[in-house]
């Protein structure tokens, strides 16, 4: 079975696992496929925890689920030196960041502190402990998950942190349809009766996926105009004085290539060999809408990022 399509049979598992929020399906796969992290919003109860859990079954690696508190501390994320009486020395004894695929669920409830630890882990691919330093899993994936109904005691990621998130994917509620299917899939397996994982995609084969992703074509005018889409974030005056009231910080180059990276596994997926503007359009709300603060103004105004990213998908001609 070819890479891609080992992924379009994870995906409609997956989507048959995780009813009503394909969304979700699909922006974790690209995350897997883009080698980056994930920051999904949402209610609770909207299978945020399943759908990572269940791709860790049908991805070979290991999976492991932090509950983030207020009284977290870096070490229960990163681990510790562990002192051995028998020959008087120190041993690092990993902590569960140290896993292919990890869960930080409800990442706003821990303090700085202990979100810097994670947050850095997952920018070097690594954990300094005292003077050594060891390396995270080649498959590293992280999902943190942010409750937006209780903000009281928590502590909200600074902005420029987010920046580290591949993308910021907010969730909502299934429908009616949906919300069916779900009672009738719970019942089967709870009866053990839900459809058997696919077959466990390799490390090597996920690895070739990333680099045939990398190796896609993408035209100079699709390229050019990803440029130009991030440019207009940080000169938005060119495009309205609308616009330049409401943006007081646009994205970073780290936008731009989360762009590039998340267009071209979108495309792929789709089954693609180039990347259009249309894979870019598709995932830049996901991509940018953590990244493009917003001014004072535009925040009393009621004015969202999903709003401005509007105003300039409209404004920025496509190649």
């Amino acid at each position: 079975m070819s890479h891609h399509n080992t992924i379009t049979v994870l995906k409609t598992w997956l989507t048959q696992q995780i009813i009503g929020q394909e969304k979700l399906v699909d922006r974790l796969l690209i995350a897997l496929l883009a080698d980056g992290h994930l920051l999904v919003e949402g209610a609770p109860g909207l299978a945020k925890t399943k759908a990572i859990k269940d791709l860790s079954r049908a991805v070979e690696g290991d999976f492991h689920r932090i509950q983030f508190t207020p009284d977290l501390l870096p070490s229960d994320i990163t681990g510790t030196e562990i002192f051995r009486p028998e020959d008087g020395s120190f041993r690092f004894q990993p902590g569960p960041i140290f896993h292919n695929l990890v869960l930080a669920d409800e990442i706003n409830r821990a303090p700085a502190k202990v979100q810097s630890a994670l947050l850095e882990a997952m920018a070097e691919h690594q954990v300094s402990v005292g003077r050594e330093s060891f390396q995270l899993p080649p498959l590293f994936l992280v999902m943190a998950t942010q409750n937006p109904i209780e903000q009281e005691g928590t502590y909200p990621l600074p902005e420029a942190q987010l920046d580290r998130f591949l993308m910021h994917v907010s969730i909502g509620y299934p429908s009616t349809e949906a919300e069916r299917d779900i009672l009738h899939l719970v019942r089967e397996e709870a009866r053990h009766v839900a459809p058997e994982a696919p077959q466990v995609m390799s490390q090597d084969d996920l690895f070739a996926a990333r680099q045939e992703i990398l190796a896609m074509h993408m035209a100079p005018a699709v390229e050019e105009y990803i440029i130009q889409l991030i440019m207009a974030t940080r000169n938005p005056a060119t495009y309205g004085e609308d616009l330049a009231g409401w943006i007081d910080f646009g994205a970073s180059p780290r936008g731009t290539i989360s762009l590039d990276r998340c267009a071209r596994a979108h495309a792929w997926i789709q089954g693609k060999d180039f990347v259009s503007p249309d894979d870019v359009q598709a995932v830049m709300f996901d991509v940018l809408r953590h990244r493009v603060l917003l001014s004072f103004e535009a925040e009393a105004s009621g004015i969202t990022p999903d709003k401005v990213l509007s105003t300039i998908l409209e404004r920025v001609p496509s190649a």
